[in-house]
């Protein structure tokens, strides 16, 4: 799979360490954080609001963002404002269709935006480019991976 197309809980890891010096604080508060690209977020509420209808390629393009530029911003969604669980956005668009997917991850910025846990702003995770949300993945990849080598070892 490629590192876009994580599961939500290896997508919310990703999340609360981007934050670094919050992690924990982020964790301890049961955030549950998914990176998305700004600027299809923002196309989708657009389309949301003037009623117009939401391809499934506008909710990838917003969900797994392999292929936009690496200056391209992303930012923090609050995925407990969507209301009920998901493993992956997958199963969200597979439950809600993509126009309810979309409307999710609406809701999921605005409880961010929210901050419901009042938390400081220097612990909240915060936006930061395409390409260092790849490398947060890609180094949260590689731990995954040595705890598996390790539980394999024993």
């Amino acid at each position: 799979a490629s590192p876009a197309r994580l599961d939500f809980a290896r997508g919310r890891r990703s999340g609360a360490m981007a934050a670094e010096e919050g992690s924990a604080a982020a964790e301890a508060q049961g955030q549950d954080i998914f990176y998305v690209c700004k600027k299809s977020l923002a196309a989708l509420q657009e389309k949301l609001k003037k009623g117009e209808e939401i391809s499934q390629e506008a909710v990838n393009e917003l969900a797994f963002p392999d292929a936009i530029a690496d200056e391209e911003i992303m930012v923090p969604v609050d995925m407990r404002g969507v209301g009920q669980e998901f493993d992956d956005v997958e199963q969200m668009v597979e439950k809600l269709g993509a126009k309810g997917t979309a409307e999710a991850f609406v809701r999921a910025r605005e409880y961010f935006d929210a901050n419901k846990d009042k938390e400081p702003e220097e612990e909240r995770p915060k936006e930061m480019t395409a390409a260092e949300w790849r490398e947060v993945l890609t180094a949260d990849l590689g731990e995954g991976e040595e705890e598996e080598d390790l539980l394999e070892d024993e």
